[in-house]
């Protein structure tokens, strides 16, 4: 692991907001820097490489193929995890907490008016 990534994990396997994250997960054929399974969330630390040569269509495509399999993925810049590891925790909690809420606190429009049936 990078040092950005041993950061963030000390902090994650604390299991902030009750939630446990693993580390190196595989996933098809990937490997996932941390995952969330109850959010269904892939956390990856990127870092310089990631902006280079084929890498960003290649992390285009990883991606894309976890959202084929139903898990999102937020990509940190590893800078952004040695400036600031406590709120990079906090957004990835915050993250994980708003994919966990049940379908019916997820509202679709207003809501039925009164009188109205709702499914």
């Amino acid at each position: 692991m990078t040092w950005p990534e041993i950061i963030l994990w000390r902090r994650l396997r604390q299991r902030p907001g009750g939630l446990k994250f693993r580390r190196q997960h595989p996933a098809g054929n990937y490997v996932l820097d941390f995952f969330c399974s109850d959010a269904r969330l892939a956390i990856e630390v990127d870092g310089i490489g990631h902006d280079m040569g084929a890498r960003p269509a290649r992390d285009q495509a990883r991606d894309r193929w976890l959202k084929d399999q139903g898990v999102d993925t937020i990509r940190i810049a590893a800078g952004d995890i040695t400036r600031s590891p406590d709120s990079i925790v906090d957004s990835i909690v915050n993250a994980c907490l708003d994919r966990r809420k049940p379908l019916h606190q997820l509202a679709a429009g207003p809501p039925p008016r009164a009188g109205e049936e709702t499914i």
